[in-house]
């Protein structure tokens, strides 16, 4: 079992968590027609939109409660059925976040009676729908914040359609009404290359997908048509969410949003599935062979096409990346993929760094794992001299300075260029993760000093050298 040691330090040097209100808010913009509201003051706000900006490269819909130095001491209630009466007036969205700061869940807000007061106040916005979520910064990360706010979401807008059988009545269900239909709960770092992954290859059983949320349709770089739109442009909507009791099975991906899943099968009685992540032959091979159970449909040639080129390049690369000493901080659903990746490709995971403890992380090749920041990653990676890490672009400084390379990944990625829409998951996006770290391993290895034997370094040794040469070229029967 993998022990997490606790945070010794008084504060973050080089921090690695993004906070649970931003991770909360990234699960609303997968909803068509979307607003998410942070309840705190506008300088939360304007921080999160400027990470959403540089990491997506995409105009980002988030609104503000904008509590000041009054209502953080006298209350700021008011300020929630305010900005959501605006809001709805203004823009009309179909689905409202509203989530809290650290220094809203410090003053003692209470968001779900807001919310309460609001729709007894205004009941001509019926149909905006609102959901509330306490997601303070101070604790959790982005990863669980996400969580949170899938959950409520699921809470929230997922009718219930399934009613377990009693002594007087039958158990009933809508579940598999819709045959073709699959619930997909995605987990927060899921990019939206890995989530049109999903969905192809659920297509390719003639099954339809349904992501719950679809950051693949919403933030996947596309242009728009409109002009402006202070929205979400494209996302799964509100009236497709509330057929997800009908559909023929739910497949959850990441060990984070266990607690979203039960959520779904306790409202609805579709039969679950779920997955830590597809990041190893072994779980992408589980994941077809569950959808092939789900369709009734063989697995399509190309799928086993890919499997071989998968297998070739584990074999190409094997010689690069085994033996090497990995030092990896992320959030934990990444940490477990990863994990299983480079130890089955012989690598070492040497230091493992999360933002905040979780009880949800799956079990790991490594005896320990700090919770920290990434000051902790450099300091552990230094000790046990690692060769590569894998962390998000704040964790390129800490790369310089130990003078390996650094593989991009999870959130934010501001000084790279599309890495919102790499594809980790499936057969090729293994293999081009693998060739990825085995050309990195190859580039780092220009700056590798010749080696000197300790042997001649000694006199007779030397002694040995120069009589060689004296006797020329020819002393070993060669030209």
């Amino acid at each position: 079992m993998t022990e997490v040691i606790k945070r010794k330090k008084a504060l973050s040097v080089s921090p690695l968590k993004a906070s649970q209100t931003v991770g909360a808010s990234l699960a609303f913009l997968g909803f068509s027609r979307a607003m998410p509201i942070m309840h705190g003051s506008q300088g939360c706000t304007a921080f999160a939109k400027v990470f959403f900006v540089r990491h997506f490269r995409e105009p980002i819909p988030l609104q503000t409660t904008a509590m000041d130095q009054v209502s953080s001491v006298m209350g700021a209630d008011e300020n929630i059925v305010e900005a959501l009466k605006n809001i709805c007036e203004k823009n009309s969205p179909s689905i409202l976040g509203m989530v809290t700061t650290g220094l809203a869940e410090t003053q003692g807000a209470d968001v779900h009676g807001s919310v309460k007061r609001f729709k007894a106040k205004y009941p001509q916005f019926e149909n905006n729908h609102v959901v509330s979520v306490n997601t303070p910064d101070f604790t959790g990360s982005f990863e669980s914040g996400f969580a949170l706010a899938l959950k409520a979401i699921l809470e929230t807008l997922i009718p219930q359609t399934y009613f377990p059988a009693n002594g007087d009545e039958p158990e009933r269900t809508r579940a598999g009404v819709r045959k073709k239909q699959v619930n997909v709960l995605c987990h927060a770092n899921l990019t939206p290359g890995d989530l049109e992954y999903i969905v192809e290859s659920i297509e390719s059983f003639g099954l339809r997908a349904m992501l719950i949320p679809d950051l693949s349709g919403s933030l996947d770089g596309h242009l728009s048509d409109e002009a402006y739109n202070p929205l979400t442009t494209g996302g799964l909507s509100v009236a497709d969410l509330q057929t997800a009791g009908e559909s023929a099975a739910t497949l959850v991906v990441g060990d984070s949003i266990k607690a979203a899943g039960k959520v779904m099968l306790e409202r609805t009685g579709v039969p679950s599935h779920h997955f830590p992540h597809l990041m190893t032959l072994e779980a992408v091979d589980q994941w077809l062979a569950t959808l092939s159970e789900i369709s009734g449909q063989g697995v399509a040639v190309k799928w086993q096409r890919q499997r071989q080129q998968l297998q070739d390049a584990m074999l190409d690369t094997h010689f690069m990346i085994g033996t090497t000493r990995v030092g990896i901080a992320a959030d934990p659903d990444l940490v477990t993929a990863f994990d299983a990746l480079m130890t089955a490709m012989g690598a070492e995971m040497s230091a493992v760094v999360i933002p905040a403890k979780t009880k949800t992380m799956g079990k790991l090749s490594v005896d320990s794992v700090q919770v920290g920041d990434l000051e902790d990653l450099e300091n552990i990676g230094k000790e046990k001299g690692v060769d590569m890490l894998i962390g998000n672009s704040h964790a390129s400084a800490s790369a310089e300075r130990l003078h390996v390379p650094l593989l991009r990944v999870g959130f934010p990625q501001y000084d790279l260029l599309g890495g919102f829409q790499r594809c980790w998951f499936g057969y090729r996006g293994i293999q081009n993760t693998l060739f990825d770290i085995a050309n990195m391993k190859l580039a780092h290895h220009q700056d590798i000093q010749p080696y000197h034997s300790v042997y001649s370094q000694k006199p007779e040794a030397q002694a040995i050298y120069q009589n060689l040469g004296e006797r020329g070229p020819n002393v070993w029967g060669g030209h």
